[in-house]
């Protein structure tokens, strides 16, 4: 019965086989034109993968060095420096007071001083200027 079973499921393989042989060939001539399109575009689309991935890798960014000449030239303090940075970090005047121990009159006093040393009126313009001169990271 197994032999049996064996054999059917043979033929029944070389049948499909057949069938499928027999569509791929008639696939293949009403559709060559397609197939070739396709192919071709298929291998494009890879070659320009391959070398978009090739030509663009990732360069590791360079450690971060404050310009300190730039500082000096500014007349910007350690406290106003460290100002900037709690600036770019987003924080409110008064967790800038908590974080630093100071008062956040003292706070915004340093603020007005970075704003006038960067001549900005606002925070994203200190932040923008400040990175530009890499004053912060």
């Amino acid at each position: 019965m197994a032999r049996r079973v064996i054999l059917y499921a043979i033929a029944l393989a070389l049948a499909v086989a057949g069938l499928e042989w027999l569509e791929y060939r008639y696939v293949t001539r009403a559709f060559s034109t397609e197939i070739y399109i396709f192919l071709l575009a298929a291998g494009f689309a890879g070659l320009g993968l391959w070398a978009g991935h090739r030509l663009t890798r990732r360069r590791t960014p360079s450690a971060f060095e404050r310009n300190d000449a730039a500082i000096r030239s500014l007349g910007l303090s350690p406290r106003e420096c460290e100002i900037l940075e709690h600036l770019a970090s987003g924080r409110s005047t008064k967790e800038m007071a908590r974080e630093l121990g100071i008062s956040p009159n003292t706070v915004k006093t340093h603020i007005s001083r970075v704003y006038e040393k960067l001549a900005v009126r606002r925070r994203i313009q200190a932040i923008d200027k400040a990175r530009e001169l890499a004053l912060i990271p």
